[in-house]
């Protein structure tokens, strides 16, 4: 009987601000979603600091009482990796890390590292290491002498591990050489992108953890790994799928998350093709998460970071089994009915009228619910496209019917 392997997870604590920018409540949801890269990452989050500050203190990023607050905690608890929300400067990382004595990483680097974990394929590893060369070059001089003190772990994975010695300018070859390599491939992909033929392109896009690799699953009956973590894939899986009698193809593309570090943004630039050259996009959205406004906010940016945001988008509400909300007693008088109080049905009208209803999803990928209708309305936004593209061929493709 094979044992069951045990996960040893790192013990770490958050750190948040609260500012103009983001309130209590805020700063609160920020750490939810902090602790989750953690857990991903594979620490184990022991507890949470925040503190009121207008400005960052430049040289410790919070203020001497709370940091002398939470050196006591590192040192009585054992813990040995102090995770901060927002981003360090070079020297706020160095005057922390000799003050806690730990492992200090912000929300950047977790990322980062989260990114090293999930690469898969040649590409996405360099694109993940080009990102994290670019990360650490203004990091460089306090961050060997730390390594050579404690290796491994979150946010070491990477070139830190083995490049102890490196120095500036081999590190900027190192960047130079991989751009090049990059390069290389985005022209290879773009050759393989054209070579695609006329099929319509429909691209899966949404927050990471929405369920869009699920989704995937469901409709083209593959196996892309899906799991309950943040950014479960990053590279990009492109399958022909056939709904009734109509070919497309469908591309489940890594997922968005506020507070993207730029230098993945840059990395990841090409992945995002995928987006920027497809006919329709499935924007999936986990309606169950309390902030899913939100996370429709973040992903819209991006789409109009990389001139997307005007291309036809079906809206897809997933998780439909896990959505909850609070209710209101008929009796009370006080309480104000505010979103968090909707119904689905609620949501559901909200956004039908918000959107073109034809252009609103509400399913379960997981439990396969109303799925019937989704392939309905994928199918009609597909041969609308190419019905427009080859009017000639158009007979080749009636109107939808059920169980097609």
């Amino acid at each position: 009987m094979l044992e069951k392997k045990t996960i040893d997870y790192e013990k770490v604590v958050l750190i948040g601000i609260i500012n103009q920018e983001q309130d209590e409540e805020k700063s609160r949801e920020y750490l939810d979603e902090l602790e989750f890269l953690a857990y991903t990452a594979g620490g184990e989050v022991a507890t949470r600091f925040t503190q009121k500050v207008d400005i960052p203190n430049p040289k410790t990023f919070i203020g001497t009482g709370k940091m002398e607050q939470i050196r006591e905690y590192v040192s009585e608890n054992d813990i040995g990796t102090v995770i901060f929300d927002d981003e360090l400067t070079p020297a706020q990382q160095k005057n922390i890390e000799k003050i806690l004595k730990a492992k200090i990483l912000d929300r950047t680097s977790l990322i980062l590292d989260i990114f090293a974990q999930r690469a898969q394929t040649s590409y996405a590893r360099t694109q993940v290491e080009l990102a994290q060369y670019q990360y650490l070059l203004p990091r460089l001089t306090g961050l060997w002498t730390h390594l050579e003190r404690q290796r491994g772990g979150i946010g070491m994975r990477g070139p830190g591990e083995t490049e102890i010695e490196t120095d500036r300018r081999i590190v900027r070859d190192r960047i130079a050489l991989l751009k090049k390599k990059l390069e290389k491939i985005d022209k290879q992909m773009e050759t393989q992108r054209g070579n695609r033929g006329a099929l319509v392109r429909v691209a899966l896009i949404g927050y990471t953890n929405v369920g869009k690799s699920t989704l995937m699953n469901v409709i083209s009956k593959s196996d892309v790994f899906a799991e309950n973590k943040l950014f479960a894939t990053l590279d990009t899986t492109v399958r022909k799928v056939v709904i009734g009698n109509l070919p497309f193809l469908l591309s489940d593309t890594v997922g968005f998350i506020r507070k993207l570090p730029t230098q993945l943004v840059e990395s990841f630039k090409s992945t995002l093709d995928e987006v920027r050259e497809a006919d329709l996009l499935l924007h999936v959205v986990d309606i169950s998460h309390p902030n899913f406004e939100e996370h429709i906010a973040s992903v819209n940016q991006i789409l109009d970071e990389i001139k997307s945001a005007d291309k036809p988008t079906i809206m897809v509400f997933n998780k439909i089994d896990n959505y909850e909300h609070e209710t209101i007693d008929e009796d009370d008088l006080v309480t104000e009915k505010t979103t968090k109080h909707f119904t689905l049905k609620e949501w559901e009208q909200t956004w039908m009228s918000r959107l073109d209803s034809k252009d609103v999803l509400f399913i379960s990928a997981l439990n396969k619910e109303n799925l019937e209708e989704f392939r309905k309305k994928v199918y009609d936004s597909v041969r609308e496209i190419h019905v427009t593209r080859f009017p000639y061929n158009s007979f080749l493709y009636p109107e939808y019917e059920e169980g097609l």
